[in-house]
């Protein structure tokens, strides 16, 4: 009875600390997490990038096709 009164004691101490601890992993990102997220965002980036770049060309050649 005595070490579930300890395992109980244990719990309630140590609650606040792994709060705060995931409350900070939560508030924070570490840097292979921004890494990544750069990466990605610079992905799509160069995605709407090909994508413009394709839209050009073709309103380019339609256009041309029209004399203009």
């Amino acid at each position: 009875m005595l070490a579930g009164c300890i395992s109980t004691a244990k719990t309630v101490v140590t609650a606040p600390f792994k709060v705060a601890g995931k409350a900070v992993d939560w508030t924070t990102t570490s840097q292979d997490e921004a890494d990544r997220n750069r990466g990605r965002e610079m992905r799509k980036q160069e995605e709407r990038d090909r994508k413009a770049a394709k839209k050009a060309e073709k309103e380019r050649r339609r256009q041309a096709e029209r004399g203009y």
